[in-house]
C-alpha cells in the first residue's frame, strides 16, 4: 500500500520547494518542463490528490487580514493596529488581531490557524522567542504556499516577504547624539537581549555615536533586559555607575529609568537626561514628560497593509520583495536638558 503524501512530502522528496511542488501540480508556465514532468510523475505514482477543501478555503477571498502582534502593552502595537485597520477600510478589509505573547508555539499555533482559508494574507511582528530560537520555518513554509505575509518592526532577512521597518541604527544615533550634545558622557544603553533585532540595530546607532565623540563604549553601561525577571531590578544596576544620560530602547524602560533617579535624589534632566523609544501615553503623561524616539507607528501600519493588499490582489503577477524603511523624529520633552 503506497504511503499517503502530502505537496510537502513531495518536495521534500524532490528537492525543490512547496511552492515549486503546487505550481508544477498546477501545470504553470512558472516551471520548467523536465522539473515539472518529474514532480507530476512522483504525484501520479503516489496517486496524490489535493485536499479539495483547502484549495477551496485557500481560494475564495475572505477580505480579512491577520495580524499577529507579540503583545499589546506596547503604546507602538496599538498605532500600527489604527494604521493597518485605517487603510484596510477604505480598501473594503475587516482585520483580525491575534496575540502571540512572545511565545513561539503560540505563534506556529496561529499562523497554522489563520492560513488555513480564515485570512486572505497576514501580518506579523515576530515574537521574541522565535527570534531566540531562530527557527522561522513555519513563516517560510507560509511563504512557498505563496500565502501573502509582510513582517514590521521585528524581521529577519531569511523570510523572503515584504518588510516594513524602521531606521533603528538612525533611530540610537541621534537620541545617542542629542545626549552628547547637551554635555552627557556617561551614557548607559537600556536594550534588549541580542537575539531581538530591533534592540541590536538601536544599540549599533548608540555606539556610532559615541565612537563620533570619541567616547569609548563601555559594557557595563549596556543593560540587556531580560523581561522574565525583575526589569526595575536589572536597571538599578546601570545607576551603580554614576551615569548622566540614558538611551531607552522603548517606554517602559525609560519610565522605570526615570523612577530609579528619582529614588535616589537625581535632578531630571539637571544630574541626568533620559530619552526612551515610541512615543506613547507613558512618555507623555510621566513627570517630567519623557523626551522620545517617535516611531510612526500607524504610518507603518498603513504601509504594511497597502503592500500586503497589492499582494493578494495582483497575485499572478511575479513577486519581488519589499523592504520600506520608516524614519524616525526625536521629540523633546523635560526629561533631557535643552541643546544650548
Amino acid at each position: 500500500m503506497k504511503q499517503k503524501i502530502t505537496i510537502k512530502t513531495i518536495a521534500k522528496e524532490l528537492g525543490v520547494s512547496t511552492s515549486t511542488v503546487s505550481k508544477a501540480l498546477k501545470d504553470s508556465h512558472e516551471i520548467g518542463k523536465e522539473t515539472k514532468d518529474k514532480i507530476q510523475a512522483f504525484a501520479n505514482h503516489y496517486n496524490y490528490k489535493p485536499n479539495s477543501l483547502a484549495l477551496q478555503l485557500r481560494n475564495q477571498k475572505t477580505k480579512v487580514i491577520g495580524v499577529i502582534l507579540p503583545k499589546i502593552v506596547h503604546h507602538f502595537f496599538s498605532t500600527v493596529i489604527m494604521g493597518i485597520e485605517s487603510y484596510a477600510n477604505e480598501k473594503g478589509y475587516h482585520i483580525m488581531v491575534c496575540f502571540s505573547n512572545e511565545d513561539y508555539q503560540k505563534e506556529v499555533e496561529t499562523l497554522r490557524v489563520l492560513s488555513n482559508g480564515s485570512v486572505d494574507g497576514l501580518i506579523v511582528s515576530i515574537a521574541n522567542e522565535t527570534l531566540e530560537n531562530k527557527d522561522f520555518s513555519h513563516f517560510i513554509d507560509l511563504v512557498e504556499e505563496d500565502i501573502p505575509l509582510v513582517l514590521f518592526d521585528r524581521v529577519v532577512d531569511d523570510i523572503l516577504c515584504d518588510k516594513i521597518v524602521v531606521d533603528d541604527v538612525g533611530a540610537g544615533y541621534k537620541a545617542t547624539k542629542y545626549l552628547i550634545d547637551i554635555g552627557c558622557q556617561k551614557i548607559g544603553l537600556i536594550t534588549t537581549p541580542d537575539h531581538v533585532s530591533v534592540g541590536a540595530l538601536r544599540r549599533l546607532g548608540y555606539e556610532k555615536a559615541l565612537i563620533e565623540s570619541y567616547i569609548k563604549t563601555d559594557k557595563n553601561l549596556i543593560i540587556k533586559i531580560d523581561e522574565k525577571q525583575d526589569i526595575k531590578k536589572q536597571i538599578e544596576q546601570l545607576f551603580e555607575q554614576n551615569i548622566d544620560g540614558v538611551f531607552a530602547v522603548n517606554e517602559i524602560y525609560a519610565a522605570n529609568a526615570m523612577r530609579i533617579a528619582k529614588e535616589k535624589g537625581l535632578n531630571i534632566p539637571n544630574d541626568i537626561s533620559i530619552i526612551g523609544f515610541t512615543d506613547g501615553l507613558i512618555s507623555e503623561y510621566s513627570s517630567p514628560s519623557i523626551t522620545t524616539i517617535a516611531q510612526h507607528g500607524f504610518t507603518m501600519g498603513r504601509q504594511a497593509v497597502e503592500l500586503l493588499i497589492e499582494r493578494i490582489e495582483n497575485e499572478q503577477e511575479v513577486f519581488n520583495p519589499k523592504k520600506i524603511v520608516i524614519s524616525s523624529d526625536l521629540k523633546l520633552r523635560e526629561s533631557t536638558k535643552p541643546s544650548s
